[in-house]
């Protein structure tokens, strides 16, 4: 299975192949900030398979040894990417052309959920 996505304006395109290693929503403050969003879904998935077919993302270190990847022409947060998971890259599900295929089952900081989250279903 090939799913892809790409950024508000286009520039930043990528392909995902083969499965998933998770997809799930993560809470914590710097993906809601870096994100400008109050919950943010993941798709984790292997390095080897998965590329850019667009242009490459600027890459800004949010906290050491955590990198947020976005587009320098329209601003989208596409990726992130982490020392502590060398092995995958977190891509928006949000960006998928088809965001439908996908089922989140993780949910990650929830400690750090907005109060208001709680009585909201997602």
């Amino acid at each position: 299975m090939t799913i892809n996505g790409h950024c508000l304006c286009k520039t930043i395109r990528f392909e995902l192949s083969g499965p998933h290693n998770w997809v799930g929503h993560c809470h914590c403050d710097s993906c809601r900030r870096g994100a400008g969003a109050p919950v943010v879904t993941f798709i984790g998935h292997p390095n080897g398979q998965w590329h850019w077919t667009g242009a490459t993302p600027t890459v800004f270190t949010s906290t050491p040894g955590n990198y947020r990847h976005f587009c320098p022409t329209c601003g989208s947060s596409v990726a992130y990417s982490s020392d502590r998971y060398p092995e995958e890259m977190h891509f928006h599900a949000a960006l998928l052309e088809h965001p439908e295929v996908l089922k989140p089952s993780q949910d990650h900081h929830e400690d750090e959920r907005l109060p208001w989250q709680l009585d909201a279903k997602l």
